[in-house]
């Protein structure tokens, strides 16, 4: 596609404009460079907002009495995506991160490079930081949650994550005022990366 927009069919779009995008001494992105965004654009850009969505549906048609106290105050739905992300965040595991020094953490040894996974969804549902972590509660302080990272790792895309999942949730809402599951949702995706169903069935 990168090659096809290059050479005979550039358009009005991304992929287009980031192809026609030089760099600061003028240089092109090379072709690695452009698959590289291309990727981090699809899948940070694009699937993690789709996953968040799609489990904030099924959490609130699983959880009925939080959708109808989210139907009748919708002045409730930032900390519905807030518990959303807390609850079933779409980044299941931070991207491996490596010992600079000698340390220990939580009582075991770990050498310069040895790996560590972080689990943001395992850390999300951490009863010393949230009373009751495995219910689903729209009324909660999520405050904390790093479904988002942390520090210099903090997803810079948040605020737009945050606004698309309130636009769709609102709207699927209004529109849709009698949603209800329709038979239990696909497989979770597998791996240990992204968090989502691969289907979510409703009817209205």
């Amino acid at each position: 596609m990168i090659e096809d927009k290059r050479c005979s069919a550039p358009a009005d779009d991304l992929l287009s404009d980031l192809i026609r995008t030089t760099a600061e001494d003028g240089d092109r992105l090379s072709r690695e460079e452009l698959r590289g965004m291309a990727f981090v654009l699809l899948v940070a850009g694009h699937e993690t907002t789709v996953n968040l969505i799609s489990s904030g549906v099924h959490a609130l048609l699983t959880h009925p009495e939080q959708l109808a106290a989210l139907r009748a105050d919708m002045t409730l739905l930032d900390g519905a995506v807030e518990e959303m992300l807390r609850y079933e965040g779409p980044v299941e595991n931070a991207t491996f991160r490596y010992a600079a020094e000698p340390l220990e953490l939580a009582g075991r040894r770990l050498a310069p490079g040895d790996s560590v996974m972080i689990g943001l969804t395992a850390a999300d549902r951490d009863g010393t930081r949230y009373p009751e972590p495995d219910r689903f509660d729209i009324h909660r302080d999520p405050r904390g949650h790093i479904a988002f990272g942390h520090g210099i790792h903090y997803c810079l895309g948040a605020p737009l994550a945050r606004l698309e999942a309130k636009v769709a949730l609102a709207s699927l809402l209004e529109r849709c005022p009698d949603l209800a599951a329709d038979g239990p949702p696909g497989p979770w995706l597998p791996g240990m990366l992204m968090r989502g169903v691969r289907s979510l069935p409703v009817r209205w």
